[in-house]
């Protein structure tokens, strides 16, 4: 047998290895969250209905499809103030999916360069051109538009999930239509966070109709699986017919879809819960001494990163947090660029005073 592929598996893990950067599968749930992107609570509260069926019977082109499946999709999107929407497995299917598909030979795809991997991934299965612009930087967005060819499609988040920041949605949309440009949204960290119901930031600035298409995924403040693309029928059909990993892939079962109901249900009356989401959020900076919120990264989102340089130390104040009882975790270097690196604390609705309180404590006397 040729052991030569299983030498170069072994180097590239040592080569992590001794960036201090190697990745391990932990489970944590004893400890106090401040990890999870959880953010309403909902995965451990959602009033799911029993299901008839015991799980899903092929893809949804041919055995996998149901009345469950289109109403609730039109109800979502009627949610969402959209025309049509299409369910897909997850987020990451959702946008390989979409960014595989959508652009052809001739075209151009620009992103922002803190776009998440899912979005890269479907760029890199497509034909078009691909540019990445500076993280919301109109003018670099303005340059590689002057440089876009074909059909244009910007793609950006609403809020950047390693930083926690807002995307300058309206005045990306202006700079886009001046180029007659076309913009995806990503509201995966924005869904159930911003805005009274939770309904994502392009609602909450009115700008929905004026987006190509919106990915909203339910795996984070929603407490469950899958997501939605969201935009035109014409849209739809098109994904139904060219996007990949949704035309080959074994649809949702009915249970997945009776979670997503219960969520959109309760997201529909969770207005006091987004509002003490965000107080906490308030109280966590509020807490924060001169020296934390001086590495702070700006964000009004449940996302704070407070920035600790160097994988050995980032790594070392994860560890002692977790040891008083607190699972915060470390973003290292090569996901964020070197010297970047932070501990990223997610807020909860649930998180208590007292727990923000000390988790504040513990970061001022680990953090120098």
């Amino acid at each position: 047998m040729n052991h030569s592929i299983l030498k170069k598996i072994r180097n590239k893990l040592s080569n992590r290895e001794e960036q201090n950067s190697l990745r391990s599968l932990r489970d944590n749930s004893s400890l106090v969250d401040f990890c999870s992107n959880d953010y309403l609570g909902f995965a451990n509260s959602l009033p799911v209905k029993q299901s008839k069926q015991q799980g899903a019977t092929g893809s949804r082109l041919i055995s996998g499809n149901s009345n469950q499946f289109e109403s609730l999709e039109q109800k979502i999107a009627n949610f969402h103030n959209a025309d049509s929407g299409l369910i897909f497995n997850s987020g990451y299917d959702a946008n390989i999916g979409l960014f595989s598909c959508i652009a052809d030979k001739g075209d151009t795809i620009i992103y922002d360069q803190y776009i998440h991997a899912s979005i890269r991934d479907g760029i890199r299965l497509s034909n078009a051109r691909s540019f990445s612009f500076e993280h919301n930087n109109l003018l670099s967005l303005e340059k590689k538009l002057e440089q876009a060819d074909g059909h244009i499609l910007v793609a950006i988040e609403s809020v950047y999930s390693m930083d926690g920041d807002l995307a300058p949605l309206e005045e990306i949309i202006e700079v886009c239509e001046k180029h007659k440009a076309h913009v995806i949204l990503d509201e995966a960290h924005a869904t159930g966070v911003i805005g009274k119901k939770g309904l994502g930031l392009a609602q909450e600035l009115g700008v929905a109709s004026k987006l190509f298409a919106r990915v909203h995924t339910f795996g984070k403040a929603m407490g469950c699986h899958g997501a939605i693309i969201l935009g035109s029928k014409d849209l739809k059909s098109y994904l139904v017919n060219f996007a990949r990993s949704f035309i080959y892939t074994t649809a949702l079962s009915e249970h997945s879809l009776n979670s997503i109901e219960s969520a959109y249900e309760k997201l529909n009356n969770a207005e006091e819960i987004i509002r003490q989401l965000h107080q906490n959020i308030t109280l966590f900076q509020s807490l924060l001494s001169k020296n934390l919120q001086s590495k702070l990264i700006p964000s009004s989102s449940p996302i704070q990163c407070l920035l600790v340089s160097g994988n050995d130390h980032v790594k070392k104040v994860e560890s002692e947090l977790q040891t008083k009882g607190f699972d915060i975790r470390a973003i290292l270097h090569p996901t964020v660029p070197k010297g970047k690196e932070r501990l990223r604390v997610c807020i909860h609705s649930f998180n208590t005073p007292e727990e923000l309180k000390t988790c504040v404590s513990q970061l001022e006397k680990l953090i120098v």
